[in-house]
């Protein structure tokens, strides 16, 4: 089975090329529509994305959203998993994104980065973990 994720934009290929940045896609081969883009996983494994140009701008909190998560699977190096989770932030930063709020875990090491929440160049929110 396969499967697309859709989300509306103002201006679909900019919104596609920032997300294919973010999640290191490309562009779906063969798909040049002027109202649309759509990115696909260069590897094949995850799911093409696709953006459809909308007349109305966001307005509501996302109810469903994107987890970019850079630094894999548990057990964490924690000082190592917040470089690789501010490294990220910044490279989003540079392309349009916004830094909203940074969301810390508590456990017996204290207190530690657990993700950032950002709003990519259109002002839909998603996370970096």
């Amino acid at each position: 089975m396969h499967w697309t994720l859709g989300g509306d934009a103002s201006d679909p290929h900019a919104l596609a090329a920032f997300w294919a940045t973010a999640l290191g896609y490309v562009p779906e081969p063969g798909y040049d529509e002027p109202d649309g883009a759509s990115i696909v996983d260069a590897e094949g494994r995850g799911p093409a994305i696709g953006f459809l140009r909308v007349p109305e701008g966001k307005t509501a909190k996302n109810r469903f959203h994107i987890d970019v998560r850079v630094a894999g699977e548990p057990p964490w190096d924690w000082a190592a998993r917040t470089g690789q989770i501010r490294a990220k932030v910044a490279e989003l930063a540079a392309l349009g994104a916004t830094v909203v709020r940074e969301e810390r875990y508590r456990d017996e090491r204290g207190s530690v980065l657990g993700h950032v929440v950002m709003l990519d160049p259109e002002g839909n929110e998603f996370c970096v973990a």
